[in-house]
């Protein structure tokens, strides 16, 4: 988990640069960020949710933590919708379209990695720690 935190946190690095980039950014990064978000969620995503999810419910056994672990099934869901949004938009400007809207691709973009960073966050407050595992970033 720690890796896997580790890697989307890196994502989220470079989503970042590219929005403060904007509308100048470097297009081949865009290229390998955009093909790199997609497989990235979908492989960490399965690990949580048939490995972590299932160890952290046995171990705290309330239906709180069970509403938790649906409502991060369901945010996985929306990250990767959103994840498909935001790598045909790096994909467009990776192979020359013009930014025309930057502020809005910018707010795209925030929107999803504030999101993700958000979902780790109480991963590492809640779901780690009830299954033994400390991680802080």
């Amino acid at each position: 988990m720690k890796r896997a935190h580790g890697q989307k946190l890196q994502l989220c690095d470079a989503l970042e640069k590219i929005a403060d980039a904007l509308p100048g950014v470097d297009r081949l990064q865009c290229l390998g960020t955009a093909n790199a978000i997609v497989p990235l969620l979908r492989n960490i995503h399965q690990y949580e949710e048939t490995i972590v999810f299932p160890a952290y419910e046995a171990a705290a056994g309330s239906n709180a933590n069970l509403a938790s672990t649906r409502r991060l099934r369901a945010e996985h869901v929306e990250d990767e919708c959103f994840a498909s949004e935001v790598t045909e938009i790096l994909l467009a400007i990776g192979h020359g379209k013009t930014v025309e809207n930057a502020e809005a691709i910018g707010f795209m973009l925030r929107g999803f990695f504030e999101s993700m960073r958000r979902h780790i966050a109480f991963e590492r407050e809640h779901v780690l720690p009830a299954i033994g595992i400390i991680d802080r970033g």
